[in-house]
């Protein structure tokens, strides 16, 4: 600013006031300036009457009360009582439901206006409604899968003292819980809500899975942080990954243009009973046989059979190319 240039003015600012004064009307038009431009370049300018989109916000409210009408003892509010907790369950069950389905109208809007058409038969309310009365119904075999999730992490862990502590306590849990929810949304075809679900889970526990991974009863991942799960992986029963695990692609094929393709699987198979250990990085469609015991901070892009037992030791000896087991 020169020494004759006036102080911008706040039109909130008045006489006397000592708050700071921001020039806010220049800024603002600024900042619509460069939406405009943002949305003119990604030819989003159709957008422009309405916010027609999920909120992050109102999920996370929605997965609280989820999260407390699936585990109603541990979870739920810290005077409840045997007595009152089928009423809680479905009075809390009501106003998730209701939410939710408010969250799926929004997110039907948004994927019309990106079809161009609506992007499912039949009119968007009745669509909203069969999607959520389907998640309703999934519930119950949700709560089913969870419970073999916690009771994973109890007997796989020597420092586990209840099943209670593991529910309250354990990230990977909490992982799952969130998981197992964003999974069914996404199997229902509503791809952006389970995404923020599963973010909502990744912001608070480390641990990143993508919500179209297919994941048996019995999960368990101990510690958690840094554990990354892609979209198309498929995980067995009774699987335990450890810390810093990734199970993603190895490419990302591209079309005649340039564009990445999308949807084809590119991420590991990991069949029943298989153990990897912290750091270890498995990448691409490549299948972990039955029963095998992946080491720490492996990196492995071929498949190996059942029962293998694979370090960096084994993959240096056993197969130069970083290929198999013994």
């Amino acid at each position: 600013m020169t020494p004759n240039q006036p102080e911008a003015v706040s039109p909130r600012s008045e006489a006397g006031d000592t708050r700071p004064a921001w020039d806010l009307e220049r800024i603002t038009t600024d900042l619509r300036s460069t939406r405009m431009d943002w949305r003119s370049e990604t030819g989003r300018l159709q957008e422009l009457g309405r916010r027609d989109l999920p909120s992050r916000r109102d999920l996370a409210e929605i997965l609280d009360l989820l999260r407390g009408a699936l585990f109603p003892m541990r979870l739920g509010p810290p005077a409840l009582s045997e007595r009152s907790e089928d009423f809680y369950v479905g009075h809390t069950l009501d106003t998730a439901l209701n939410l939710l389905l408010d969250q799926v109208r929004l997110e039907l809007r948004y994927m019309a206006r990106h079809c161009g058409q609506p992007c499912d038969e039949g009119e968007p309310e009745t669509v909203a409604r069969r999607i959520v009365g389907d998640f309703a119904a999934d519930l119950p075999r949700i709560r089913r899968l969870l419970d073999t999730d916690v009771l994973a992490a109890f007997r796989g862990d020597p420092a586990a003292k209840t099943v209670d502590e593991v529910l309250l306590c354990y990230p990977g849990v909490e992982a799952m819980i969130h998981h197992r929810l964003a999974h069914t949304l996404y199997n229902l075809e509503v791809p952006l809500l389970a995404r923020l679900v599963a973010e909502l889970a990744h912001s608070s526990t480390g641990i990143d899975i993508h919500p179209g991974a297919k994941i048996g009863p019995g999960f368990f991942i101990d510690h958690g942080t840094g554990v990354v799960i892609g979209e198309t992986a498929v995980i067995g029963e009774n699987v335990r990954l450890y810390q810093a695990v990734t199970l993603g692609a190895k490419r990302f094929p591209a079309d005649d243009s340039g564009n990445l393709q999308k949807g084809l699987p590119r991420h590991p198979i990991v069949e029943d009973d298989v153990v990897v250990y912290a750091g270890a990085t498995i990448l691409g469609r490549i299948t972990i046989g039955r029963g095998s015991t992946i080491g720490g901070n492996v990196w492995l892009t071929r498949s190996v059979p059942p029962d293998s037992q694979i370090s960096q030791a084994s993959l240096t000896d056993d197969c130069p190319d970083n290929g198999g087991g013994k």
